[in-house]
């Protein structure tokens, strides 16, 4: 699968400490080696469903998986106290 990283993923990455970035970069890359991707993580619902979630440490990562086109867009990242507002 190939991750896509949006640019306000980008942007809210950027506001974080250099070592959680890091982390979730490379657990991103794992992410992407993996043959099917919802085998970690979470399926969102209610306002978010659709969405899929992974968690690093306290903050999440919020994600779109396409299985047709084989990719994974990551379209957020927070806190786990206010990502899901």
């Amino acid at each position: 699968m190939k991750v896509i990283l949006t640019e306000t993923f980008k942007k809210q990455l950027k506001k974080l400490d250099a070592a959680i970035s890091k982390r979730v970069l490379d657990y991103l890359e794992q992410i992407e080696l993996l043959d099917n991707p919802r085998s970690r993580g979470k399926a969102l619902t209610s306002n978010l469903s659709g969405l899929w979630r992974y968690r690093v440490g306290n903050y999440r990562i919020l994600c779109r998986i396409n299985d047709d086109r084989l990719i994974i867009t990551v379209i957020e990242i927070g806190h786990r106290s206010t990502v899901y507002r």
